[in-house]
């Protein structure tokens, strides 16, 4: 008789010494410096369930920006009062929640002891300095946790990476992909004939004739099929595309594709927000002028306005003379091209007189964007030049101004910027482009073609 064995698999017993311990991730540390409190107020909440640090010297610069009616006053202001708000709830030299959904804390750090002084190292007693010995002195305090300065001051984010402190730039905001941006118009080529002819003949088709299922509102295309071409945009109101013909306005004549596109835009009466972006000698603001001269009888008044960047970043007051003098000089651009569109007519004509009747009677009216802030603009055509220098809130704070019977045109350049915490990517121009895309009472024109002079060409080209 076959004797069955007894034996049996012994059972496994978990070895809780092998057991495998979860790594907890730590939040980072990210420490604000000034440029990124007046570039966004509310950066304090932009980090998730991060923490950030404010060092003192942060508070003692904003002091110095309280007062005044720029943005950055405005920025200043808004952010103390929202530590004030936090320092309800406990001191500030803790850690206390910013109330964001991610759950993530702020304190306030003053001036503490640490072993590497970026003050002696870089022989200056200087705020960016104390700031990097803020990051310095939290990297050894929490050596569990990644501490990261953040800054729109490039000079300041490459200091913090010479002493091995990690540095990045503000990106709330940010444009990712700059050379993806919207640029408002398509050129279509090998169209079928019968479309462009039946263009021709009626003015219109429908969209998917041209091998497209689904319209952008006022979004241009230039339409060819090996022979004949034809300017298009499409009709968000009544879903076709539509023939553009070229208009002469204030004997102002478009020279390419691009700058029909602008000006129809600037005359369309279906569309409140226009945004022109293009290098220097493309005709952004000529077309935003004669455009909007071309419908003062439409509107009590038309603004046109700037940003006043002082040259070297000196504050306009250094220049001689009373505030018309002072901000003169950043305003001629916009004085040359009212006189080159008035100078297309004689004195004699009608048209000369008139434009020079606005600017006496104030129904023209050219000033610094600075003045135009906290103003009710209604039944006003504003026209905001060099609009690349603003920050995104800059742009929010003015467009919120629009009232009833309202039409705004932002012109300039992205890549031609005089502010040094912006560029290409963070500047006001492109994210009002970005974020206000396809919108049905919104316009954007790319324009690339510069028609100044050769001479205006070639340094651009090259």
């Amino acid at each position: 008789m076959e004797k069955k064995s007894t034996s049996a698999k012994a059972p496994k017993i978990k070895n809780p010494a092998r057991k495998k311990t979860r790594k907890i991730k730590k939040n980072k540390i990210f420490v604000l410096d000034t440029s990124v409190i007046i570039y966004n107020h509310q950066a304090i909440v932009s980090f998730e369930e991060n923490d950030v640090a404010i060092p003192i010297t942060v508070l003692e610069e904003l002091d110095l920006f309280k007062k005044g009616n720029d943005t950055k006053n405005f920025e200043a202001r808004e952010f103390t009062r929202i530590l004030d708000s936090l320092s309800r709830k406990s001191s500030l030299q803790e850690w206390v929640s910013v109330g964001n959904e991610k759950g993530g804390k702020a304190c306030v750090v003053m001036n503490q002891p640490h072993t590497v002084d970026a003050c002696k190292i870089f022989g200056e007693d200087k705020p960016d300095h104390r700031i990097l010995n803020t990051a310095i002195f939290l990297a050894e305090k929490y050596p569990d946790h990644r501490v990261i300065l953040v800054s729109k001051d490039i000079n300041l984010r490459l200091k913090a990476k010479s002493l091995n402190i990690p540095a990045e730039d503000f990106e709330t905001g940010k444009i990712k992909n700059i050379e993806e941006l919207y640029t408002g118009k398509t050129h279509l080529e090998n169209v079928d004939p019968t479309v462009i002819e039946q263009l021709y003949e009626t003015g219109f088709c429908d969209i998917a004739d041209v091998g497209i299922e689904r319209g952008i509102a006022n979004h241009y295309f230039i339409l060819t099929d090996g022979k004949n071409s034809v300017l298009a945009y499409f009709n968000a109101l009544q879903q076709q595309l539509k023939r553009i013909e070229k208009q002469t306005v204030q004997r102002i004549t478009p020279r390419n594709a691009e700058q029909v596109f602008a000006l129809h835009a600037i005359l369309n009466p279906d569309v409140k927000l226009v945004t022109l972006q293009g290098v220097a000698g493309t005709g952004k603001t000529l077309l935003a002028l004669a455009g909007a001269l071309e419908q003062r009888g439409e509107f009590d008044q038309l603004f046109v306005a700037r940003p006043v960047v002082p040259l070297g970043n000196r504050d306009i007051g250094f220049l001689p003379g009373d505030i018309s003098s002072k901000i003169s000089p950043y305003m001629e651009p916009l004085y040359d091209n009212l006189k080159f569109i008035q100078t297309q007519f004689r004195e004699k004509d009608r048209e000369f007189k008139n434009i020079t009747e606005a600017l006496e009677n104030e129904r023209i009216v050219v000033s610094p964007l600075a003045y135009i802030r906290g103003r009710s603009l209604s039944n006003v055509i504003f026209i905001i030049d060099e609009a690349q220098n603003l920050t995104p809130h800059e742009v929010k704070t003015i467009i919120t101004r629009a009232g009833e019977n309202t039409k705004m045109i932002f012109t300039g350049d992205i890549y031609q910027i005089d502010t040094p915490y912006l560029d290409s990517q963070s500047n006001g121009l492109s994210y009002l482009i970005d974020r206000v895309k396809h919108h049905p009472i919104y316009a954007h024109v790319r324009l690339e073609k510069g028609e100044r002079s050769e001479l205006a060409n070639l340094a651009n080209n090259l």
